[in-house]
């Protein structure tokens, strides 16, 4: 028995938008991770630098390569919090003098 024409191509128009619509889906998918990404790390940076104000010294009058704040820990040793995060140890030369604003 041969199946009508017309029932062919529904179920061909059906599985291919079935295809577009996951691939779709998928697309939309990574846009969340990512934002998801951001808002995380946004967060664990927020995070660090309030628990690193609290426990350890903020260096003051002086600040990092790019204009951050400077902590320094119990065991004496400079840091900052990057963008992630995470503490980047700073070596004496990558410590200076805050700009003053005029």
């Amino acid at each position: 028995m041969k199946t009508p024409m017309h029932i062919t191509k529904f179920l061909f128009a059906a599985a291919l938008g079935a295809v577009i619509s996951l691939a779709g889906q998928h697309a939309f998918a990574q846009g969340i991770d990512s934002t998801a990404k951001k808002v995380g790390n946004k967060t664990a940076s927020i995070a660090v630098k309030g628990t690193s104000s609290i426990t350890d010294k903020v260096y003051k009058d002086k600040e990092g390569p790019n204009g951050e704040t400077v902590y320094i820990n119990k065991k004496d040793q400079k840091y900052i919090v990057d963008e992630k995060g995470k503490k980047v140890y700073l070596k004496k030369s990558e410590i200076h003098d805050k700009k003053k604003k005029d």
